[in-house]
């Protein structure tokens, strides 16, 4: 059963909401819009020419952010079509112990170290 729909089951049977196990002082997660191109990685950016003018969007709806002691954990971008890509930072790599080596780092730190966009 999908998740969403298993915790509104749960909850119409009278059972607690669930609880994340990560759940604690430091750690938290936040949710927001992007927005292309101040809202959106450049790697994810797409501009199209119209009669128009240039229109910029972004290939994902979502960006959710988690911070675990206090400290970045990960960025996880989202569209509608259920696609998804997640960053981690630095740190949660070394906590992880294990990486994709196929991915190089350099331009995954330089992203994780971008600050979440401002909600509008």
């Amino acid at each position: 059963m999908p998740p969403i729909r298993q915790v509104l089951r749960d909850l119409a049977r009278g059972r607690a909401f669930p609880r994340c196990a990560m759940a604690g002082a430091g750690n938290a997660a936040s949710h927001f819009w992007t927005s292309a191109p101040e809202a959106c990685p450049p790697q994810y950016t797409r501009v199209h020419e119209t009669e128009g003018g240039w229109v910029y969007t972004c290939l994902y709806d979502g960006l959710v952010t988690v911070e675990i002691d206090g400290a970045l954990w990960s960025h996880t971008w989202w569209n509608t079509d259920g696609e998804t890509v997640t960053v981690f930072s630095r740190a949660a790599r070394a906590r992880l112990g294990a990486w994709d080596a196929g991915v190089d780092p350099a331009p995954v730190d330089q992203v994780a170290q971008q600050p979440a966009p401002a909600q509008p």
